[in-house]
């Protein structure tokens, strides 16, 4: 008997259960492996999971029979059949799910909800957000949840107010609700929904049609604490001065980009409710004023406020943030006035600032970085995007300070050279980094990030020209954990660069667009060591041949989006690719000049069952077969004719 054998057999289920559940995700996959004893722990304890294959739902259902939530939103082959599959299999429980994610899931319509619905007897959460065939039918298929509080359904382009209605009806338990681009909703839907769901927590209106009628119902929600309504254009002042004596309990409100609304709305919302806690006004008021600020003096606990694009003249900086000292978060980008003055107040007086935005603002010196950097020591996100004044003496000071900095953007920052990365290597805790347009970074810069952000998850080099291969290979050794990376236009670039990129088994997400030097050698290499490769972009890259393709065809089995717009990939390459790629979602198959219609009639009717979106020439419309095109319509498949 092994020494782990041993050990593990003495514990308790009990206390197993306790340490498992301290483990993140990678570690109890790894946990999985030791023993049964750790199998059955996790079987036991496992009550989330995100499913890529359809066909494996039954016996996973099976096995964990503990689940409480359940995540189809990346299944290609999801559809009303397998539903109800499903709900005919006896040995399957789906009687404790209370969480269900069907974004994007564009094939499940009517009969499958209902089915979902009646088999779920304990859902509360449910998202259907991107499915573009969710309208009325299907509404009303989904109100036979009686259980429902919280549901999201984004971007339902065939929703109206006689869905919604069914919705709130059958759901007037409702406490949390999104129909952000939900288009056909009006006033009459909000209103229903206000009168019936009495109990709503919060509530996301962004980009709807409606008028100051929807505004006065949502007033008289007695316990709404969260209300988004971004650029809503038909919201005035009059509409929101309704909300000062209304929805007493509001503590988040974001009117972003309301083009009708104005300082003196937002100033009788904070006078109406002095306990409100984030404030997001971004591009909509041109100016903050003397007289906002005398009532933003009240907002104690006031956490998170969003004022880009405004005009911030350093005085309202430094009344701002001696009146709200427990700011967090700032949304100053675009704001062209504020220079280092205010912001060393900002820094002065808010201490717990967690996340600054100051992209844009070009006045804006080393002197307010170095301020932040030493004042603002739980500093974790800090946006300069287009900051051009900001050099390797900022960034020193960030590297000496801001040791809990996780995510910094120095996107189209010209001052930043090999030594400011040198300087930025030694924030530890960086995870996501955003160097595009960065010009003057070499492989010297790239290799001090390499060698010592190892936590690095992100990184963006969109037409960093100045780095190449051995700056690439320095990345590919030292950040392992490297999930979302962006080498667009960086034309220094080769098959031996590239090459190097097969270390990153976490990679899921990745932008080559543009790098002609690169072949089919290269892309060969990335399909054979990035197994979790999700997302890939290879627009442009006209150099790759078919024995690329034929690899990422072979090993890239999780692809789910992958753009090939004026690539040379031949009718026998495109066919292998989407027919094998049996998660593939979304396509861009543009200026494919080698490829027949035939070649894409093939490929085509190869995936039709699994695709959501595709982009297509415009000429296509009228060269294929009516009967496949009819066929991904059916299925829910988005075209876009370019």
């Amino acid at each position: 008997m092994s020494m782990s054998t041993s050990i593990l057999s003495v514990l308790s289920e009990d206390l197993l259960v306790r340490i498992y559940c301290f483990l993140d995700p990678p570690c109890r996959k790894t946990w999985r492996l030791i023993s049964k004893e750790c199998l059955r722990v996790d079987s036991l304890s496992r009550t989330t999971i995100r499913l890529l294959r359809v066909e494996f739902l039954p016996a996973l259902l099976l096995k964990y029979q503990n689940l409480s939530s359940l995540d189809l939103s990346v299944c290609p082959k999801l559809d009303d059949d397998v539903v109800l599959r499903l709900a005919l299999d006896g040995t399957v429980s789906t009687s404790g799910i209370k969480s269900l994610n069907l974004s994007r899931s564009t094939a499940v319509r009517a009969r499958g909800l209902e089915t979902l619905a009646r088999m779920c007897h304990a859902l509360e959460r449910v998202d259907v957000s991107h499915c573009w065939g969710f309208g009325d039918r299907e509404a009303a298929a989904l109100s036979s949840a009686k259980g429902l509080r919280e549901l999201r359904m984004d971007k339902c382009l065939s929703l109206s107010d006689v869905g919604l209605a069914r919705i709130v009806v059958g759901c007037s338990n409702l406490n949390k609700i999104s129909l952000k681009w939900c288009m056909e909703i009006s006033d009459l839907g909000i209103d229903l929904l206000c009168k019936i769901c009495k109990g709503l927590k919060s509530l996301d209106v962004s980009y709807l049609k409606i008028t100051n009628d929807s505004i006065r119902s949502i007033a008289l929600l007695p316990k709404l604490e969260v209300l988004d309504m971004v650029s809503c254009p038909l919201i005035d002042d009059v509409g929101l001065q309704m909300l000062e004596n209304g929805s007493p309990s509001l503590q988040e409100i974001d009117v972003t980009r309301c083009e009708r609304v104005s300082l003196s709305s937002l100033i009788s919302i904070v006078r109406g409710h002095p306990d409100i806690q984030v404030l997001k006004a971004s591009h909509c008021v041109s100016e903050v004023s003397a007289s906002f600020l005398q009532y933003i003096k009240g907002l104690k606990h006031l956490k998170v406020i969003w004022i880009d694009g405004a005009r911030v003249s350093d005085s309202s900086l430094v009344t701002l943030s001696s009146s709200c000292r427990s700011l967090m978060e700032i949304g100053l980008s675009r704001c062209v006035d504020v220079t280092d003055v205010g912001m060393m107040a900002l820094a002065r007086n808010c201490l717990n600032l967690k996340t600054v935005n100051l992209a844009c603002c070009g006045f804006v010196t080393d002197v307010a970085i170095s301020a932040l950097a030493q004042t603002c020591r739980n500093l974790e996100i800090l946006k300069l995007e287009s900051c051009h004044l900001i050099s390797e003496k900022g960034l020193q000071s960030l590297g000496c300070y801001s040791k809990l900095l996780q995510e910094l953007d120095l996107t189209d920052c010209c001052g930043v050279n090999d030594r400011g990365l040198e300087y930025i290597s030694k924030c530890s805790n960086l995870q996501r980094l955003k160097l595009g347009l960065c010009t003057n970074i070499s492989d010297k810069g790239i290799f001090h990030i390499g060698s010592k952000c190892s936590k690095l998850l992100e990184l963006d080099l969109y037409r960093c020209a100045g780095f190449g291969d051995d700056g690439l290979a320095a990345l590919s050794r030292g950040c392992k954990s490297l999930n979302r990376l962006i080498l667009s236009y960086c034309s220094e670039l080769t098959d031996t660069g590239v090459e190097q990129i097969r270390q990153l088994e976490h990679l899921s997400h990745l932008e080559l667009r543009g790098l002609k030097n690169i072949t089919g050698v290269g892309l060969a290499a990335i399909a054979c060591g990035c197994k979790k490769l999700g997302y890939l972009d290879l627009k442009l890259c006209e150099n790759i041949d078919d024995s690329g393709f034929w690899a990422l065809a072979y090993f890239s089995r999780n692809l789910r989006q992958i753009n090939l717009c004026n690539c040379s990939v031949s009718d026998k390459a495109l066919c292998m690719l989407m027919s094998n790629l049996s998660r593939v979602q979304d396509v861009d198959l543009v200026h494919l000049n080698r490829v027949t219609v035939e070649g894409f009639e093939f490929a085509l009717r190869a995936c039709c069952n699994r695709l959501k979106k595709l982009k297509l020439l415009a000429p296509l419309r009228f060269l294929l077969s009516s009967e496949l095109l009819e066929t991904l319509h059916a299925r829910g498949c988005r075209i876009r004719w370019d």
